[in-house]
């Protein structure tokens, strides 16, 4: 169990900034938290979850800096819009009066994550996911790319547009970090650059969660689900760059497909397209191994892996 950072008596503090009435209050360490640092929390008779943002100072892909700041509007518009059983959130606070980071409160939702769970179908749990990403997919937005209250990127009116922007951010991030040269920064932009008219698609932009995987999906005993959880990362644009991570996070069999009632586009242009959603999503890898986890061995992996799918890129563009 890894331990925190905070005191008890900080913790308690954050709890009772929303919940004044709150006497006896325990927490349990998530250790689970990969990103934020999170604790299930009992106050008297209620259950909450407490996440709190990691330092300002921290080693950050572009869109990450200050993204929990988007996550009670994605809450509320899910609850208003939606049967995607997702937590209400408490309260959010931005201050940094508490402490010295951003940090949310929520509702604890029931189950226990996918991949902590045993003996339930996990087929069944995929097709109420598909159906679930199904209703996230139809909520729609007038601009493209990260459009949260964190603003990381100025909204785009295209969502080639917003990919080419957001292909550049974390390129440059990477660069930054010491695992891209120059050279190979620009001849990643350059192969982006070439493909370009295959992202220039009619396409509405959808509200994408780019987080789900085994530990962000909660089922109950019964195997029912309860939850999906961490839509920080969320994004507003082409919902095939979800089916990537869905693919590279093994969510992404037939079970889901016949949850979500559509079928995927399978052409060679949709083939290429998914190639580059998946350097996007392998990418940001290099820079938290290497910037948050001072693992170079590990960056250097990553950056391996995505220089060999990237030779699998026709260098023509189609």
């Amino acid at each position: 169990m890894p331990s925190s950072p905070f005191g008890h008596d900080t913790l308690c503090a954050c709890v009772r900034r929303f919940v004044p009435q709150a006497d006896s209050i325990s927490f349990t360490r998530i250790p689970t938290g990969k990103f934020n640092t999170s604790f299930f929390v009992s106050a008297d008779a209620a259950e909450f979850v407490l996440r709190i943002a990691p330092p300002s100072d921290a080693v950050f892909v572009f869109y990450e800096r200050d993204m929990m700041r988007q996550e009670p509007a994605i809450h509320r518009l899910l609850l208003d819009k939606t049967s995607v059983p997702v937590a209400r959130i408490i309260g959010f606070d931005g201050s940094h009066k508490i402490v010295d980071r951003d940090y949310l409160l929520m509702e604890r939702l029931p189950g226990k994550a996918l991949c902590d769970a045993r003996g339930v179908n996990v087929d069944a749990v995929l097709r109420e996911v598909g159906s679930c990403l199904a209703q996230v997919h139809r909520l729609t937005a007038d601009a493209y790319g990260y459009l949260g209250e964190h603003k990381p990127m100025p909204p785009q009116s295209t969502w080639v547009d917003a990919f080419q922007v957001m292909w550049r951010r974390l390129i440059e991030d990477v660069l930054a970090c010491g695992h891209y040269n120059r050279e190979e920064a620009d001849a990643l932009l350059r192969l982006l650059d070439r493909h370009l008219p295959l992202f220039d698609l009619r396409v509405t932009a959808s509200l994408l969660h780019m987080d789900i995987w085994s530990q962000n999906i909660l089922v109950s005993k019964a195997g029912s689900l309860t939850g999906l959880v961490d839509w920080d990362r969320a994004l507003w644009g082409d919902p095939e760059i979800e089916f990537a991570i869905l693919d590279y996070c093994g969510v992404a069999e037939p079970a889901f497909w016949e949850g979500y009632g559509q079928r995927r586009d399978i052409s060679r242009e949709a083939r290429i397209r998914n190639r580059f959603y998946l350097l996007y999503e392998i990418q940001k890898y290099i820079v938290i191994e290497q910037g948050r986890k001072d693992n170079p061995r590990a960056a250097r992996q990553y950056k391996h892996h995505v220089m060999e799918m990237a030779k699998g890129i026709p260098h023509e563009s189609v």
